[in-house]
Order: C-alpha cells, then sequence, then structure tokens
C-alpha cells in the first residue's frame, strides 16, 4: 500500500514510518516543518522521503497513486491551539477538510485521522464511550469535532474513512514533546527532582503511550474495510485512565529522590474517563503494550542515556506553543502562519 503520512516531523509521525515500511508499505511523508529543530535523540534508521508543505497548499499532484492517507499534520496541542484560534481553524479545521475531499476526488480509498479525547472535555459520570456527546473546551478539541462531522458524509464505497480519538499521548519520540502531561512531569523530575503541583491532581486523564497509537493506525489500515469504515475509536486501554495526581506519584517513585507536592484545585476544568472497550474488541490485533509505570521507566533510561539536561528540556524546540511563538517572534511565520521569506538572508 502507498501511504501519505502528514506529519511526519512531529510526535508521533517521527514514529510511525518506520513500522509502515517494516511492514512492507511504501510511505512517503508531508509536513510544514515548524517543528523539525526538536530532535531529542536518534530513534530510527528509516525514515520516510518528506515533502515540505502546509497542508493547505496540497494540490492534486502531491496525491497521485496514493491509496491512503494518515493525517496528523495539525496545530497540536490545546495552548498551541489557543494562540491564534482564527488560525488554528482555518488549519486544523478548514485544512483537514480540503484534504479530505481532495484526497477522495484523487481516489484515495482509506483516510485515517487522527482525532482525539479531548473533545469529550468535562465528561459526566461514568466512562465515555465514541457514542458519547461531545464537549470540546478549546478551539483545537473543537476543530477535532468539526472535522469529523465534516468528513464522514464523505464516505461512499471508494473511499473510507476512520477517525481515531487518541488519549493523551506519552513515552519517548525522536520529536519529543514536554507540552504533555506524562513527558512534562518526567522531565521535571529528572532535571530538578521535584514536582510541584499547582492543583490538587484530581481531575483525570486518559493515557496511550505514542507507540500504541502508532500500532493502532497500522492495525486500522490492514484491517478490513467494513470494519473501520467511516468508525471512531477512542484509542487506548481503559486500565490507563488515570488521575494527574496518579500519574505524578507514579513518576516520583520512578525516578529517584523526586520530591512530590500538591496545591489546591487548578484552573484545568477539563476532566473524563473513557472507555476503550470498542478498539480493543474490534480492531484485529490491537492491545496497548504500555502503561503510565512503563512509560515512566522509558523516559528515565533515556534521559539516563542521553545524560539529558535542564536547557534541553526547557528547549522550546520540544515544547509546542514555544516554538510556535518564537516563530512569530523572530517573523519567519506570518500572520497567517505561512513560511515568510528571510530578506535578510543570501541565497
Amino acid at each position: 500500500m502507498k501511504i501519505l503520512v502528514t506529519g511526519t516531523e512531529g510526535y508521533l509521525g517521527s514514529l510511525l514510518p518506520s513500522l509502515l515500511i517494516a511492514k512492507g508499505h511504501e510511505v512517503s511523508g508531508l509536513d510544514t516543518g515548524f517543528y523539525k529543530v526538536g530532535w531529542l535523540y536518534n530513534g530510527t534508521n528509516i525514515t520516510a522521503k518528506t515533502l515540505n508543505k502546509d497542508i493547505r497548499n496540497i494540490i492534486p499532484e502531491d496525491l497521485e497513486g496514493v491509496d491512503a492517507i494518515v493525517h496528523m499534520a495539525e496545530l497540536s496541542n490545546d495552548p498551541a491551539g489557543q494562540l491564534a484560534p482564527h488560525i488554528t481553524y482555518e488549519i486544523n479545521h478548514l485544512g483537514s477538510v480540503h484534504l479530505a475531499n481532495l484526497a477522495k476526488t484523487m481516489g484515495v480509498r482509506r483516510f485515517l485521522y487522527m482525532s482525539s479525547c479531548s473533545v469529550y472535555g468535562v465528561a459526566s459520570e461514568g466512562d465515555v464511550t465514541e457514542e458519547s456527546p461531545v464537549n470540546p473546551q478549546t478551539a483545537y478539541a473543537e476543530c477535532k469535532t468539526l472535522v469529523e462531522r465534516d468528513i464522514q458524509p464523505l464516505a461512499d464505497d471508494n473511499f473510507s474513512p476512520t477517525f481515531m480519538r487518541n488519549a493523551t499521548a506519552f513515552g519517548a519520540s525522536p520529536r519529543m514533546r514536554f507540552d504533555i502531561v506524562l513527558n512534562n512531569l518526567s522531565g521535571l523530575a529528572w532535571t530538578t527532582k521535584e514536582i510541584k503541583m499547582t492543583s490538587d491532581g484530581t481531575p483525570w486523564r486518559p493515557l496511550v503511550h505514542a507507540l500504541d497509537i502508532c500500532q493502532a493506525i497500522v492495525c486500522a489500515l490492514e484491517a478490513p474495510r467494513d470494519i473501520v469504515h467511516n468508525q471512531v475509536f477512542n484509542v487506548g486501554d481503559t486500565a490507563n485512565n488515570y488521575r494527574v495526581k496518579e500519574i505524578a506519584e507514579i513518576i516520583a517513585d520512578t525516578f529517584p529522590s523526586c520530591k512530590l507536592t500538591f496545591g489546591n484545585n487548578g484552573s484545568d476544568n477539563r476532566s473524563y474517563r473513557v472507555s476503550f472497550e470498542k478498539i480493543n474488541t474490534v480492531l484485529p490485533g490491537f492491545k496497548c503494550d504500555w502503561n503510565a509505570q512503563t512509560g515512566a521507566k522509558q523516559l528515565f533510561d533515556l534521559f539516563s542515556q542521553i545524560d539529558m539536561n535542564e536547557d534541553t528540556f526547557l528547549f522550546r524546540g520540544f515544547t509546542r506553543l514555544k516554538q510556535l511563538e518564537y516563530l512569530i517572534r523572530t517573523q519567519q511565520i506570518d500572520q497567517n502562519f505561512f513560511w515568510a521569506k528571510c530578506d535578510n538572508v543570501v541565497v
């Protein structure tokens, strides 16, 4: 299968191509390159040839001969999405729908969209399922719901979309992110030996390891069409619903001499437990291999191996919002988040 992966220079996108290539697929990539400076370690010697391009500028020729698309190239995570909500909608919502429409026109048969469990926002009692009402709290999460809404009607005998609502990701990646909860707390534990929670840590967070997300993608691409056609899957394992307090305690136990303190209730009102029964019973071959304990241990071992210091942990390339703010401040991207020409650079 010829597969285009968007976002190959991102946290998940840098892990996925080698798994697909190992399964015999032909993989190409597309990425705007905003986060290419964030390289923590050399994770694989197998990478996909990547076209440096904004999804808003994709043309039919870019999709010639493509059998399937895995689309994850968006402004990622809630703080980055809130930086310029109107641009978030332009890229994440309209750009994604543009890509899906073009894919259908060009005969792409499968389209996997990386959605998010953040669409559930503040949930009611019990575990939310794929059938539960969505309640997005941010521009990022709302765009996920809008993309699902607008792409689902495109499904027909020749175009098969699938929507993967990933839990909050964690774990090591060459294109590391330290702005997601388990990775961030692990970095603090390693560099400062202290985790100071500003909240009481009671909100729920469903977690899923980055490699388990990639495995879910592989399974969905290779599954019989009728199983995944126009389906929504929560991606994770029900056992991996944690309170933020529990995540912090697991990390403090994993990183020696780490001091842990909690504060009062914080301002983050996002809290939800998620059921992952559907993906674990319906999608052939899928199961999560990781949990918070093994993920924290993976990061401890990685930080030890590369002798990570605080400057590396705090580097803008590993935090989406910091990197975008830097590109805006230095006028490397314009007000619409397109790359700007650097007039003072001689080429």
